[in-house]
């Protein structure tokens, strides 16, 4: 009989019983978003991508493109690393792709994350890289590093936290790089990440001095076309078929199932709004920023 399951009592009951243990499983041993990007995604990278050609059309991108545009994101990153001899702390790693590229670089770098799937798959697929599963804020060093790379992870760490704490572990003369976007106001819809401008005080307020600047944030938009362009033409075509067929072929289910839809279309219209292109533009910069550490600073 059609929906005799979701029309049976004793089927919401053990719907009811399956709920709660779900509740106290633990959802960060089974990361799905690094399960989904390590099959999309060979290269071990989680960040944009950096085109040279910031007028590519995203229906001309290749999965190939992208994962070289990631390699160059990575590779413009390596090229700052100018000291070899000191250890390099690799902040928010992801899955290890720029920790492998210092490594294969022949620089001694260290991979530092809070999400324990991330350092399990490293430590399974990267074995000879140090890692340390940590929040940056509590991480607990008796080194020094000379080079403290934060490659799309700053937003994620208080800005004073941040600085107290590099300022902790940077040896005399270090170079703090840091890659990510940046707020312009507090009007965007998309709160993520921090104001430029409250960054560009903290640097001036740890006494760090400027090395290299640069606005990037024209190379990166094809990133964010491309995923838009996904969205638009299969992932939402998809999701109104697939509703289109319930509504058709089960109509009471789909009509219980109401609300349920209604917050699956909040939510993906919240995730939209930070992968729109002009509101990307119109309220963040994505910034490549070396800082550097002297020892007349530090004293």
């Amino acid at each position: 009989m059609k929906y005799s399951n979701f029309l049976n009592p004793w089927e919401w009951i053990k719907a009811i019983w399956f709920a709660k243990k779900q509740s106290k499983f633990d959802k960060s041993s089974y990361d799905l978003e690094l399960w989904l990007y390590s099959k999309i995604l060979t290269n071990k990278m989680l960040h944009f991508a950096y085109f040279e050609d910031v007028n590519i059309k995203s229906e001309t991108i290749s999965f190939e493109q992208l994962e070289d545009a990631q390699l160059k994101y990575a590779e413009n990153i390596v090229s700052h690393v100018l000291d070899k001899d000191n250890p390099i702390l690799d902040i928010g790693c992801g899955m290890g792709g720029l920790s492998e590229l210092l490594h294969l670089n022949n620089f001694n770098v260290e991979s530092l994350s809070p999400n324990k799937n991330q350092i399990a798959f490293i430590n399974k697929n990267l074995s000879y890289l140090t890692t340390h599963n940590s929040k940056f804020e509590q991480f607990k060093s008796n080194k020094k590093y000379g080079t403290v790379i934060n490659s799309e992870s700053l937003q994620y760490i208080a800005l004073t936290d941040a600085f107290k704490k590099i300022d902790e572990i940077i040896l005399p003369n270090g170079r703090w790089i840091v890659v990510d976007y940046f707020r312009l106001n507090d009007y965007g819809i998309n709160k993520s990440s921090h104001r430029l401008e409250d960054f560009l005080q903290k640097v001036q307020e740890f006494n760090w001095t400027i090395e290299y600047e640069r606005d990037i944030t024209l190379n990166v938009l094809p990133t964010i076309s491309y995923c838009n362009m996904y969205i638009e033409r299969l992932l939402l075509p998809i999701k109104h078929f697939a509703i289109e067929k319930l509504r058709y072929k089960k109509p009471i289910l789909y009509y219980m199932t109401g609300k349920l839809r209604e917050s699956i279309e909040k939510k993906i219209n919240q995730e939209r709004a930070s992968i729109d292109v002009k509101k990307f533009i119109n309220e963040k910069k994505y910034m490549f920023f070396v800082l550097e550490k002297t020892s007349a600073h530090k004293a």
